[in-house]
């Protein structure tokens, strides 16, 4: 209660100070209304701009808020960005922090007992918006939470952005998906899970020219013959061969540039 009286205070301050620094701004404005200035309501160049940098403040400080309900509140105001085309690195930067609670930073009441910031709901929303941030660094946290998160809804949100994203240099998001494909399937086989993974391999596969990663098709494999719905079991063995036909491909094009290179 005492952490978000204090964050209440802050963000009523940082507000109070945006309220302090642009009246003479917005007065001046109306004294001289700029050549930016549309009739018809159209906000200026600088009220957008202050209506933005108002937006983020809240958002960051209704994100970092250890409840619930700010937190839900901060995801639909990211969606309102997202939606019109507000997209910005603090948002990202907000929803990599979102995503990766209760994996990167823990809050425990009094430092003891069970973790009061672990809203697996809250993570999950935040990774599947992440996909709208495509970068190295959004991949980057959402390997982060694929190792870290232990709650399948929140890796299946992972998976599925990372699926969208499409990097896999190096084979990292393939072996990842793997790792997470192998370790479930040990411990408690989840459908759903299995099921985004294959997905995302898929999307993987479409935006690289197939896959190469042993384990990765190991990984599809041991779904494709394991304890698993039938829907699951054949979009294993669908994806099984759509790697074929991509390898197929790549087999026949060396040896048509070799042909061609020895023609010459």
């Amino acid at each position: 209660m005492m952490i978000l009286k204090i964050r209440a205070v802050g963000l009523a301050a940082a507000v109070a100070v945006c309220i302090m620094v642009f009246p003479k701004t917005i007065f001046a404005q109306q004294q001289n209304p700029p050549a930016t200035t549309v009739t018809g309501g159209e906000k200026t160049v600088e009220e957008s701009y202050l209506q933005e940098s108002l937006e983020i403040l809240v958002i960051k400080e209704q994100a970092k808020s250890d409840n619930r309900d700010m937190k839900l509140v901060a995801l639909q105001y990211i969606k309102q960005a997202i939606d019109g085309d507000r997209k910005n690195e603090e948002i990202r930067r907000s929803l990599e922090d979102l995503a990766l609670e209760s994996t990167m930073v823990i809050t425990r009441s009094a430092g003891l007992g069970r973790a009061t910031n672990d809203f697996p709901d809250i993570r999950a929303k935040a990774c599947e918006y992440l996909s709208e941030f495509p970068s190295v660094e959004t991949k980057d946290a959402l390997v982060k939470v694929a190792l870290g998160d232990r709650e399948p809804m929140v890796l299946s949100s992972a998976v599925r952005s990372l699926g969208k994203i499409g990097m896999n240099d190096g084979d990292e998001v393939s072996q990842i998906l793997a790792f997470i494909i192998n370790r479930f399937d040990v411990l408690f086989p989840d459908n759903s899970l299995a099921f985004e993974s294959l997905v995302a391999l898929e999307r993987i596969a479409d935006k690289n020219g197939g896959i190469k990663d042993p384990s990765a098709i190991r990984a599809v494999m041991r779904i494709a013959t394991g304890n698993y719905i039938n829907p699951v079991k054949t979009k294993a063995t669908e994806l099984l061969g759509k790697l074929r036909s991509y390898t197929a491909s790549s087999v026949n094009s060396s040896s048509n540039s070799g042909a061609s290179g020895s023609g010459k």
